[in-house]
């Protein structure tokens, strides 16, 4: 028995890299068709930012794009347009999906439907989402007809403009709709993982609820939770699709902004559409730094910052 022990535990070593060489030798062909594809990708978009697109006859490097873009009084209210619905819609999906999975949390440990239901979106594209809430929410739309039909409103015309409105309603319905489950899900992982045991260890102290929560759950969950908020921020600060279809024509989102300047007729708008597009990209970039920053200090004090 001792020597087929030793026998087995001799060839786990064999197999287990001993060299942190040997990893990066098994991960480099993975990492390098990452690095050609989107660091090729990333020095092409600078160097066409920069002014350099012979195909329309410039091919000299300048900064004056970057400055255009910088100096154009539409590109911060934009910014501050695309940074309000980015935020709005991560905080509002964070509370909603922190009260879901406390909700949820004794349910999902019986049961595998809470979770089904909750996958189910995560399949569906965010542009099916979009449409789903043109359908819903747009003056003749389902709401807008049930309240007509149950006698609260007239007519259409007297539905509120929730699609394509300023305070970008309809943008913020369907990220929210779209990224609840996913964070739930997110959270529900940590809370079935060791949360039941620390709460209960939490009312052996006689620990009110509130205390619980804040001692106890939300320290646990922050982690998770703010890698989950990280991600849907970063996704919906350079997403393009549902802000062209459900956002309004000015001002626009700085990914529609970019866009459209990216595909102007006139080819001396795309480096200032790719260097838009670069904004947005060091934007997301340092919002990820400043949230892991957060995030790894709040797990070594062991509580919310």
């Amino acid at each position: 028995m001792i020597t087929r022990s030793a026998t087995a535990v001799s060839a786990l070593r064999a197999c287990t890299p001993q060299r942190p060489g040997t990893l990066v030798g098994l991960l480099f062909p993975a990492l390098a068709v990452v690095t050609m594809l989107f660091g090729g990708g990333l020095a092409l978009g600078m160097i066409q930012s920069l002014g350099h697109l012979p195909v329309a006859g410039m091919s000299s490097l300048t900064l004056d794009h970057f400055a255009r873009v910088l100096a154009d009084p539409d590109f911060f209210k934009s910014l501050g347009l695309t940074l309000y619905l980015s935020l709005t819609s991560t905080l509002i999906a964070a509370a909603i999906s922190v009260a879901a999975a406390l909700a949820f949390n004794a349910l999902a440990g019986r049961s595998r439907a809470v979770q089904f239901v909750f996958q189910i979106p995560l399949t569906v594209p965010h542009l099916v989402i979009a449409v789903a809430v043109v359908f819903m929410l747009a003056p003749s739309g389902l709401l807008a007809r049930v309240l007509q039909t149950i006698g609260l409103i007239s007519s259409a015309t007297e539905f509120p403009l929730l699609v394509n409105d300023p305070w970008g309603v309809g943008i913020l319905a369907a990220y929210v709709w779209k990224e609840v489950p996913f964070i739930t899900l997110m959270i529900l992982a940590v809370l079935r993982a060791g949360g039941a045991e620390l709460l209960d260890v939490g009312r052996t102290l006689k620990a009110g609820r509130w205390q619980r929560f804040r001692y106890i759950t939300l320290p646990m969950i922050f982690p998770s939770l703010g890698a989950a908020s990280l991600i849907v921020f970063a996704y919906t600060f350079g997403a393009f699709e549902v802000p062209y279809l459900l956002g309004q024509t000015y001002p626009m989102m700085l990914p529609v902004w970019a866009y459209k300047a990216y595909s102007d007729v006139d080819l001396l708008s795309r480096p200032e559409g790719i260097a838009t597009g670069l904004v947005i990209a060091a934007v997301v970039t340092a919002a990820v730094a400043l949230a892991q920053g957060l995030t790894h200090a709040a797990r070594r004090r062991g509580a919310v910052l």
